[in-house]
């Protein structure tokens, strides 16, 4: 008997193809069944090899050694994968199967996985390919029915492989070049530098930002209140107010407009990451790590999405969650929802992955057993799952000009016809602890044109506000627009980064200690603020990744040639290697720590710095050095601090507690002193106990 091999890009897609075409017998690594073996990669299960495989010399980082090029590219699988990659090693080369189906992601990612596996098991016989978005069963069954042939996505093919090795071309050879020329690990990637820029180019607006105050005139009657536009200086503002107080006003014109305000999309992982970034406060990381646990839990699909809607054969799916989800919810109890399923289907607008949503399973289970922080994303999936299906939000503005002592003053109202989806989201985070907002509605009273009013009125006084810090909301948001209006309508990829890369960025900006978390907002650190000062603008700026995306959108329609494309990535670097060879004696110390300054040196006076593994003299004619590690300190089981140390150094003398004695066993508090620093090492002696 023979087989046809199916492999997937994920065990959870394995498992919902298996089920559909019959392979139900579960064996180590793979289904079995009905003719069928279906297996698994784990993401990428294959990697490009780092530096130091091509040659020993690249362990190192050195500017004569580079640019790095390399010629062939070497792959390698990482040790926690090598157990998956073996078994499809194993698949792909036994007898019994005559044919492979790749049914990695349908996009430029899932088939650079599937080639890569297949060309590094030395695998050559026939493969056919899956193209599906959806994992509903009339999808499965659709899609393998219309398999073709995986020279169709050759020029795709391509496409991922000229992206992937441009990544590894620029982020090794700038990161290297640039560590190198400023001592320091200085990461630099296609996504990750743009992003930085945009952090640190807001920071300068803020800092920049001069306040200036302005004034308006206020003037009411009753319930009405209108006001005048900005006044620059009090004089005026003042002089208005009182021409204006115990005068008439006039309504000279009314404007009533009826609005529509259309349900939200469903969510993809951005969007999800931004909102329960600014309701609840996750980073994007702890979203995307609370949507991967309830995936894997099978309460959520799959996170890492970058499409709003389902596929058009997910109608009744749809339309069932629904209606179960009125009955589960607490917050949508007794609430009446005519859902129109039609407006979330669309599977021209699908591209790997649908849209999050919540799974039968969900239903089933409902919120038991789940932390808090699940719970939270559940709900916000499900209230937008109802939102997007309820009906528009309808409601009428209304805009009254009135003339008063020669000036205008303006007024505005809100009324809601239908609230429509609007009623969900505001019972859905009324329910919940989060950060919201709530709508004011100003509604006016009945007004005519000519109608005349008494007025009384007032000044209040103001300020124009700085440009806001990014939180990860609106810096998601920036990321996903960044260059897309330069990107062609069919590029695989828009904006910095995708998806499931972005939360992945910014963790790694703070964690080299380029950017900082200060509550919600995203702070550039002073080396993040010199990081992007340095780094040419080709680095810096999203044109880059628009200029890639064109490209590479060319080169998966078969329009542009890969190996042009290649050849000028590498002639782009060998000129960043060429044009940066060296810097100023000053630049180079620009990443250096700031040294901090404990006290006085007692022999010379000079300023004492903070070492890592001592407190020493600045002048280095002068040999004063107090150790951290010394053993004064170490025998009574005390840490000796900047504090105790700047205190020493102050008065010769420093309060110490929880000194350890090894006589009693027990702590005591003492008042140290520095008994002796002439000699090679300082002494220091115990006063007496306190």
């Amino acid at each position: 008997m023979s087989f046809q091999l199916v492999i997937a890009e994920k065990p959870s897609v394995a498992r919902s193809i298996a089920a559909v075409i019959g392979a139900t017998e579960k064996q180590t690594g793979y289904w079995q069944g009905g003719g069928y073996l279906v297996s698994w990669c784990i993401g990428h299960l294959v990697s490009f090899a780092e530096a130091g495989q091509y040659d020993e010399k690249y362990c190192k980082w050195k500017y004569e050694d580079l640019p790095i090029l390399p010629q062939p590219w070497q792959f390698i699988v990482p040790d926690e994968k090598k157990q998956q990659f073996e078994v499809l090693r194993a698949l792909l080369n036994r007898p019994d199967v005559d044919s492979v189906t790749a049914a990695t992601d349908a996009g430029r990612e899932g088939e650079l996985i599937f080639r890569f596996v297949y060309q590094m098991a030395g695998c050559t016989k026939p493969v056919k390919r899956l193209w599906v978005s959806s994992m509903e069963d009339a999808a499965i069954r659709e899609g393998f029915a219309n398999l073709r042939p995986d020279s169709d996505y050759d020029a795709l093919y391509q496409s991922a492989l000229c992206r992937a090795k441009a990544d590894w071309l620029v982020g090794i050879n700038a990161t290297r070049l640039f560590s190198v020329l400023y001592h320091k690990t200085l990461t630099v990637g296609r996504v990750q530098t743009p992003t930085l820029k945009m952090l640190v180019d807001r920071d300068a607006k803020i800092l920049r930002f001069q306040k200036e105050k302005y004034y308006t005139v206020g003037i009411h009657s009753g319930s009405l209140k209108a006001d005048s536009g900005c006044i620059a200086d009090a004089e005026t503002a003042n002089s208005l107010k009182e021409k204006c107080t115990s005068a008439v006003a006039v309504c000279t014109s009314v404007k009533r407009e009826k609005k529509t305000e259309q349900p939200p999309k469903l969510y993809d992982l951005t969007t999800l990451q931004r909102e329960a970034n600014r309701l609840f406060g996750f980073t994007a990381k702890q979203t995307l790590d609370y949507a991967q646990q309830l995936y894997k839990k099978k309460l959520l699909t799959y996170p890492r999405t970058d499409s709003q809607y389902l596929t058009e054969d997910m109608g009744q799916t749809a339309q069932h969650l629904v209606s179960d989800l009125l009955g589960l919810l607490p917050f949508a109890q007794g609430l009446g929802l005519t859902p129109e399923v039609g407006r979330i289907l669309n599977s021209k607008k699908v591209s790997d992955h649908h849209a999050i949503i919540p799974t039968s399973e969900f239903v089933k289970q409902g919120f038991t057993g789940l932390a808090e922080s699940e719970c939270k994303l559940m709900n916000l999936v499900c209230s937008k799952l109802l939102c997007a299906v309820a009906a528009p939000h309808e409601y009428e503005t209304v805009t009254a000009v009135f003339s008063c002592a020669g000036n205008e003053f303006t007024a505005k109202g809100k009324t809601v016809l239908v609230p429509g989806w609007k009623e969900i989201d505001q019972r859905f985070r009324s329910n919940l602890k989060a950060d919201t907002e709530e709508e004011v509605l100003n509604t006016l009273p009945e007004l005519a044109e000519g109608q005349s009013f008494s007025v009384m009125a007032n000044v209040s006084e103001h300020f124009t506000s700085p440009p806001k810090a990014y939180t990860e909301d609106t810096l998601l948001s920036a990321m996903e627009r960044a260059g897309a209006e330069d990107m062609p309508e069919e590029a695989e990829r828009k904006g910095l980064g995708t998806p499931a890369t972005r939360a992945a960025i910014l963790e790694k900006l703070v964690q080299m200690g380029f950017v900082q978390r200060k509550g919600k907002q995203l702070i550039p650190t002073k080396d993040g603020i010199n990081l992007a000062v340095v780094l040419p603008e080709s680095l810096t700026s999203p044109v880059l990744t628009a200029e890639w995306e064109n490209r590479l959108t060319e080169i998966a329609k078969g329009n542009a040639d890969p190996d042009d494309f290649m050849a000028e990535i590498e002639a782009q670097v060998r000129q960043l290697v060429k044009t940066y060879s060296c810097i100023s004696a000053d630049k180079q110390n620009l990443f250096q720590p700031e040294r901090v300054i404990i006290g006085k040196c007692p022999r010379c006076g000079e300023n004492v710095y903070e070492g890592k593994k001592n407190f020493y003299c600045g002048n280095r004619g002068c040999q004063f050095v107090m150790w951290k590690n010394d053993r004064f300190f170490e025998q009574r089981k005390k840490a000796f601090t900047p504090k105790i140390a700047a205190a020493l150094l102050k008065n010769g003398k420093a309060k110490v507690k929880g000194l350890y004695s090894e006589k009693t066993g027990k702590t005591y508090d003492a008042t140290v002193l520095l008994a002796d620093t002439g000699g090679k090492y300082v002494n220091y002696r115990v006063e007496r106990k306190e």
